[in-house]
């Protein structure tokens, strides 16, 4: 907005003012308005981070893993990336348990260590939320002659 006005002392020779234009609402259009964030959001990404750690081997106890086993062979079932986390969210902080199997042979501090740094990295920079605790629950440890068969699938 332009203002033109004369020189105080009459010299005829008109001054320019620029005045800002005010915007309506006050603050920044990025701080307008409350954004809130699920547990089961905080929970994905939690879960992910950890299942990409080294030494993780599964998420979950051991009566939730059966349970995910048997839905993902259900047709049109997923698997659940949420399992074996639990996320409590506030405001502006977030506090974590996590209950996963290791492979044998790797610290469990270690990992555990590795866990934590990847989840509070990872649920931090996208949600923005304060991580004030991970807590781990080692439920058990994967040895190498346990893998996993597949069953045959049954044909009726």
């Amino acid at each position: 907005m332009t203002d033109m006005t004369t020189s105080p002392e009459g010299g005829g020779e008109p001054q320019v003012s620029t005045r800002k234009a005010v915007r309506r609402g006050g603050g920044d259009p990025a701080t307008r308005g409350r954004t809130t964030i699920a547990d089961g959001v905080v929970e994905k990404i939690a879960g992910m981070a950890a299942r990409d750690s080294f030494g993780v081997h599964a998420m979950g106890g051991g009566f939730s893993r059966t349970l995910g086993a048997m839905r993902e062979r259900v047709p049109g079932g997923s698997k659940s990336v949420t399992r074996g986390v639990k996320a409590e969210v506030g405001e502006v902080q977030t506090a974590l348990d996590l209950e996963i199997v290791v492979d044998y042979g790797v610290s469990i501090s270690d990992v555990a260590g590795a866990v934590r740094e990847n989840v509070i990295a990872a649920v931090e920079r996208m949600t923005g939320l304060e991580v004030v605790e991970v807590n781990i629950a080692v439920g058990d440890v994967h040895l190498p002659e346990e893998e996993e068969e597949e069953p045959e699938p049954r044909i009726q």
